[in-house]
């Protein structure tokens, strides 16, 4: 799809990422060519795919702003993320089980999403309001957890 084009169909580019895994070497060499000016040094299939996937989409439907694309640039150079993103960066998936052994009981958390945490049957907002309920005192949810790490110097 030409990046000229005012409404891209969104069913086409999906389906053209989708069928990436499906194209042999040589015909995923020629989408490569038609997306890029120059061969990468290395052949490994997963990259191409990614890179080819991410291209198709970039044409359809615009790129990272700018000021985005400096900032990934900054955090490559440097690999150090600013405070904000470091506590986004701290958010949990949703399905991912947290265990906290605490009096010889294994405790274990379900995240559901931001917000969102399962502990025996019951939802709760905070790690912090799980970590009071089973320890009956205040507790940093994310320190009962074990999930805070401290700040690079």
């Amino acid at each position: 799809m030409s990046r000229s084009s005012q409404h891209p169909d969104a069913a086409s580019v999906a389906a053209r990422v989708a069928h990436l895994p499906h194209l042999t070497m040589e015909q995923l060499w020629a989408a490569w060519d038609e997306h890029f000016d120059e061969r990468p040094n290395h052949h490994q299939r997963t990259w191409l795919e990614s890179r080819l996937a991410y291209r198709i989409q970039e044409h359809a439907f615009g790129g990272l702003k700018p000021s985005v694309r400096t900032q990934l640039e900054d955090i490559g150079a440097t690999g150090l993320l600013p405070k904000a993103m470091r506590r986004d960066g701290n958010r949990l998936l949703p399905g991912t089980m947290l265990v906290r052994t605490f009096d010889d009981v294994d405790h274990r958390v379900l995240v559901h999403g931001p917000n969102d945490f399962e502990y025996e049957g019951r939802r709760y907002t905070s790690l912090s309001a799980i970590a009071r309920h089973i320890s009956g005192t205040h507790w940093s949810g994310p320190a009962f957890f074990g999930l805070t790490a401290k700040e690079p110097a």
